[in-house]
């Protein structure tokens, strides 16, 4: 039986590690000054999801947003990824940031201290969970019926996954900007080197990208 994999995909930083920064809020999910930038890359290829008009780059950087969704069956995601909300559930009619056609086309594992029912937006389907990392992991691995499982962020729920030696992949963005400042996923890739194997493969983009698995 082929293994299920736990892949962290496309996850962005900045060249001094930043992922995200502490003032998050609702026009503001990832709580940086011109986060664009972190994922600008993608959205300048051909495949970009969102993309509205013809034309797009090729090459590399079309390659990883092309296999963002591939063979990946379930995913699993902090509570800050889905929404800026803290504590108790107040507002149900919040959704997540994505609208009534979320990204994922696949169930949902959204990682909370704090129960609240799953909802259905097209063929997306949201569970809120808690639990350790293991414990998720094992639902999402159940709902992915023999696919992969995809660790979507954010960058502290990523931390929480690799400090229980979880993760089997992960492709890592390095974006050629830095912010000083914020939640950092590494002071240096090196860190990681003790568990996994690594590529560095640069882009004409700009962006390095960065392939680790598993030793």
């Amino acid at each position: 039986m082929t293994q299920q994999l736990l892949r962290v995909q496309n996850f962005n930083v900045s060249s001094d590690g930043v992922a995200a920064g502490g003032n998050q809020s609702l026009e503001n999910p990832f709580g940086l000054d011109d986060a664009e930038r972190l994922f600008a890359w993608a959205g300048a290829t051909a495949s970009w999801p969102m993309r509205t008009d013809p034309g797009g780059s090729r090459g590399l950087d079309d390659y990883f947003t092309r296999d963002f969704a591939r063979n990946i069956g379930a995913e699993i995601m902090g509570r800050n990824k889905f929404g800026p909300q803290r504590g108790p559930w107040h507002d149900h009619e919040w959704q997540g940031w994505w609208g009534d056609e979320p990204p994922f086309r696949t169930p949902v594992f959204v990682m909370t201290h704090h129960p609240r029912p799953s909802i259905t937006l097209s063929d997306t389907t949201f569970h809120f969970v808690g639990g350790d990392p293991a414990a998720v992991l094992e639902q999402a691995r159940e709902a992915a019926q023999g696919k992969d499982v995809r660790l979507g962020g954010g960058v502290t729920t990523i931390r929480e996954f690799l400090d229980a030696d979880l993760v089997d992949t992960l492709h890592v963005a390095v974006s050629p900007v830095k912010y000083g400042t914020g939640l950092r996923l590494w002071e240096s890739p090196d860190e990681l080197l003790d568990r996994f194997h690594l590529d560095v493969v640069p882009s004409a983009s700009g962006v390095t990208h960065h392939l680790f698995w598993r030793k």
